[in-house]
């Protein structure tokens, strides 16, 4: 029996629905029903009105194999296949470099592969599903094939599994062959950016020989780029900001030519002559500054341009142009995500070598991160600083990492700037269309090495022999356009004389000293913002009504709403301590802290990897309904008035995330931004971030930010990974006033600081380490009355100590050592030893650490009590402070566990060791007993082991083989 005679034909309406999948996509179903449809097409042809489910055969017999099989035409199934393989593969032996190392063919575009030999060439063909005019042969249909796909512009689309956004971009690349009429005008404007880009390039290399500028040369066609971007976005497109993000290659130029910064202040950047007009920060080198500036194009549309700060770490300011576009595009009410675009310049090398490449494509698919598309742009200089493609990846392409986007990348030969402006039209009508990420990769090359002082052909001398022989965009276009009668060889003369002239005129004026306007004023949506100046405080107490308030709006529960049964008495207790019924836990406090600010009209945006939950269950700022999953926000449903509130889980990321975030709040002073390790430690990866811009920012660019840190911490056992949050790495990040360190102890401290953090009129970044263990304890829980009244203490003074004069030992510390060892000194019953807790390590609040040395005068002994190792925490950084402090006779011991090598030990018996060590050497438990007792060795107290800072060798025998030996604790 056929493979047809089982369709019957009550099965007509899935046929037909069968056949327009194959009008789409012929690949896309069975060979079968290929051949089928192919021969009905040949048949009856696409404008007629038979469906092809009446063609069917309705049994056995000749008459139907013969009618299941016609003839297949030449212009149906084959043709076809010709058309879609070179929508798919085309770009394979497109003419993409300028040094011409291009693949002459590929196997599967050879007339062969689709049953077709050079015999048919002239033969006729129809239904060829090519949306491009041609004679009607074959061989005009191959040569229209090849202009459209196979020129200096190669298209990779075919993967994209949105069947409209494939059609959308063949309807407008295939009537024009990717190669559209471009007038006179046009082709003169392309021309004078290529001459300017290339003059200011040889303008700097004779005036400031060996300077370093990160040349654009060899890549010159990135600059009408760019300006084609720009320009169809804010004429047709209705785009009102660009913000890009670009590492050095290129950027003076782009300031210059795309962002139209003056010339003269660039030029004075070499000069030494453009001083700011403040002695505020360390500054930085030329190119990696940003600039900002208002244009307006040739069609009279006003554009806000951006190029954001990027340090040398050549991909990390992806992420924070993302941040930062997602902030504008809040400011501008743009839902739709049209009105402010993103623009990222990639080098080849950097976009597959980076992970944060990936990491940023992929949270342009989340829905918190996504900004409705970035247009890429890679500028393929086909080599790295000396590393050539096939040592740098294993890809054919630098752009095969987008397809996991599924977005359309366009491959251009930077030597044909006219495909270049087409391209990028193209790129920016996608963009706006689909709002999803376009993927531009220049062909080019790199005239000089890594950066002007550098000689290429050390390591790649036949590269740089072509390159050396190689014509220069300029000539090359030029020439072009006077073989077309579009220019004259005097015409060009007068460009570049005319392009020099404004070089020359911009040198004399910037070799006078002109200072630019300081750091210090803000204007935009930072406008009212300030420098911090020496006063830190602010007022963040609120009142019980409005406590109340909250408590009653967030422990309502919709109608219909099944809460979780194990979150039904937290819910309830949280609004009791809002009321004043119940003390208030961590969670309590945070949700009174941002409840308070979002009533007072601040947004708040929180991030974090389990953010909504908690890592350690203690939040839920999220409850799920128990039957149906539905999601309710209390925080969201406060007053119909209050501000935004958004708590979001991110992906498993810390790099490309926290620069999002980042981005996000330098963007944005009024909306407080929150992100939350999972735990402390994994900080760690996303130090990069940290080190370039949010500890240094501001003094080397004068870029505030208000970004908050949560980063769980504390000794509990837990292991290397989930103990550590590196208080020693950020304290030696402080300086100059950069950022907040600050470890609370108290949910009051933590309601406090976060309130703190948007009452100023300046922003800083917050650093704070959360404890993990007593996050849910109300056993260290605050008063109500301790949030209505007072502020964030930078110390707090040991509240047992009444009687300061017989106090004989006093122990600094921060965070949830204090509990540890305040608890241990109430079972001990010690009258005589103060504990202080240092809340802010920096700014290190000297004045009241100074008041209490001060009224702990009569104290015998001081010291800092950490459980962190010694060359871990806050000891290295607070040791030279306290010492410059103290009185002559007085000396600071260190209570904490010794150096290691591993942030904490895995080994839950031998943290209980070290702890016990700990305790015993600070409130010198040892030696109370030997005075007590008269003897040499009486034992600790509370069951303490003896022997000080013997303890663990005594107890090694009692530890597994497999745990590692530690030190006694030093004192």
């Amino acid at each position: 029996m056929h493979m047809f005679d089982f369709v019957n034909r009550s099965n007509a309406d899935y046929i037909d629905r069968l056949y327009q999948q194959y009008q789409k996509d012929p690949r896309s179903i069975d060979e079968p029903w290929l051949s089928y449809f192919a021969g009905f097409d040949a048949g009856v042809g696409r404008s007629g009105v038979v469906s092809p489910a009446s063609t069917l055969p309705s049994g056995n017999g000749a008459d139907g194999e013969a009618a299941a099989h016609p003839a297949i035409q030449l212009g149906d199934i084959g043709v076809q296949n010709l058309v879609h393989t070179y929508r798919e593969l085309g770009h394979t032996v497109a003419k993409l470099d300028p040094l011409g190392h291009d693949r002459p063919n590929h196997p599967l575009l050879e007339l062969s592969q689709f049953g077709i030999s050079p015999a048919d060439l002239d033969r006729k063909v129809s239904n060829t599903m090519f949306y491009g005019q041609f004679d009607g042969t074959l061989r005009d249909l191959v040569q229209k094939l090849r202009d459209t796909y196979c020129r200096c512009i190669g298209v990779e689309y075919q993967d994209i599994p949105d069947k409209t956004q494939r059609e959308w971009l063949a309807q407008r690349m295939e009537p024009v062959l990717n190669k559209p009429t471009v007038s006179p005008d046009r082709k003169r404007e392309i021309l004078y950016q290529i001459t300017a880009a290339q003059g200011f390039e040889e303008f700097l290399a004779t005036k400031y020989v060996g300077g370093k500028r990160f040349s654009v040369e060899g890549g010159e066609a990135v600059i009408p780029l760019l300006n084609t971007v720009i320009d169809e976005g804010a004429n047709h497109q209705g785009v009102e900001e660009f913000v890009t993000g670009m590492a050095h290659r290129g950027r003076l130029n782009v300031l210059a030519h795309v962002m139209n910064k003056p010339y003269e202040q660039i030029i004075s950047e070499f000069e030494g002559t453009a001083q700011n007009g403040s002695d505020e920060g360390d500054g930085d080198v030329k190119y990696h500054l940003g600039y900002s500036q208002e244009r307006t194009t040739a069609a009279g549309k006003n554009v806000h341009l951006a190029l954001s700060f990027n340090p040398s770490h050549l991909e990390l300011v992806n992420p924070v142009v993302e941040g930062i576009v997602r902030a504008k595009q809040y400011m501008r009410g743009d839902d739709k995500r049209t009105k402010v675009v993103p623009i990222l310049i990639h080098g080849d090398a950097a976009f597959v070598g980076q992970g944060i490449v990936q990491e940023t494509l992929a949270l342009s698919e989340m829905p918190y991160w996504r900004t409705g598309g970035t247009i890429h742009v890679i500028v393929n200089n086909q080599i790295g600083f000396t590393t050539m493609p096939k040592q740098g990846r294993f890809t054919p392409y630098p752009t095969d990492i987008a397809k996991a986007i599924q977005a359309p990348i366009f491959h251009v030969n930077g030597d044909d700037p006219e495909a270049v402006a087409w391209v990028a039209k193209l790129a920016m009508e996608f963009r706006q269309q689909f709002h999803v990420d376009v993927i531009i990769d220049l062909w080019c090359y790199r005239r000089h090495g890594h950066n002007e002082t550098d000689e290429p052909s050390y390591t790649q001398p036949l590269m740089y022999k072509e390159i050396d022989a190689h014509p220069r965009l300029r000539e090359l276009y030029g020439q072009r356009l006077v073989g077309e009668n579009a220019m004259s060889e005097t015409d060009l003369d007068e460009m570049k004389a005319a392009a020099r002239a404004r070089f020359d005129k911009a040198y004399a004026i910037a070799k006078e000293n002109r200072p630019r306007p300081g750091t210090g004023t803000f204007g935009g949506v930072w406008k009212g913002m300030t420098r911090a100046g020496g006063d830190w405080t602010a007022k963040t107490n609120v009142s019980a009504d409005v406590l109340r308030q909250i408590a009653d709006a967030t422990s309502k529960i919709p109608d219909g709403f099944t809460v979780h049964p194990k979150l039904k008495k937290l819910v309830q207790n949280r609004g009791d301590m809002g009321r004043g019924k119940f003390p208030i836990d961590w969670g309590g406090a945070e949700q009174l802290a941002m409840a308070s600010l979002l009533l007072e009209g601040t947004p708040i945006r929180f991030t974090g990897q389990d953010a909504q939950r908690g890592t350690f269950s203690h939040r839920h700022a999220c409850l799920h309904d128990y039957e149906t999953g539905a999601k309710h926000y209390p925080l969201a449903n406060i007053s119909p008035k209050q501000a935004p509130f958004i708590i979001v889980n991110t992906m498993l990321s810390e790099l490309a995330v926290l620069g999002f975030e980042y981005g996000f709040s330098s963007a944005d002073p009024r909306n407080l931004v929150i992100w939350e390790a999972q735990f402390g430690d994994f900080v760690n990866g996303a130090m990069p971030i940290i080190d370039q811009f949010l500890v240094a920012a501001e003094s080397k660019w004068g870029k505030m930010c208000g970004l908050v840190m949560l980063l769980p911490h504390g000794y509990e056992g837990q292991g290397p990974e989930h103990s550590n949050a590196y208080v020693e790495r950020w304290l030696q990040l402080s300086a100059d006033n950069n950022i907040q360190v600050v470890y609370p102890s108290t949910p009051a401290q933590y309601f406090h600081v976060l309130r703190r953090q948007m009452k100023r009129s300046f922003r800083k970044p917050l650093v704070m380490f959360m404890p993990k263990s007593i996050l849910r304890s109300d056993q260290y829980a605050s008063q109500l009355e301790e949030l209505t009244q007072g502020g964030f203490q930078n110390v707090i003074d040991d509240p047992s100590a009444t009687d300061a004069k017989k106090i004989k030992r006093l122990l600094l510390c921060s965070g949830k050592v204090y509990y540890t060892l305040a608890s241990a000194r109430a079972k001990a019953n010690i009258t005589d030893t103060a504990i202080v807790r240092v809340e802010q390590l920096y700014p290190f609040p000297r004045k009241e650490v100074a008041a209490i040395l001060t009224k702990y005068g009569a104290a015998e002994e001081i010291g800092w009590a950490q459980e962190e190792p010694k060359n871990r925490g806050a000891w290295t950084y607070i040791d030279p402070l306290l010492r410059e402090m103290l009185p002559d006779w007085a000396t600071l011991t260190y209570f904490g566990r010794e150096e290691a090598a591993s942030p904490a030990t895995g080994s839950m018996k031998m943290h209980k060791i070290e702890e016990e060590e700990l305790i015993d050497h600070a409130l010198d438990l040892t030696g109370r007993n030997r005075d007590d007792d008269g003897g040499d060795g009486a034992s600790a107290t509370q069951g303490g082991p003896s022997g000080g800072g013997n303890v663990a060798k005594q107890v090694a025998a009692q530890v597994p083989a497999t745990a590692p030996k530690k030190q006694g604790v030093s004192g």
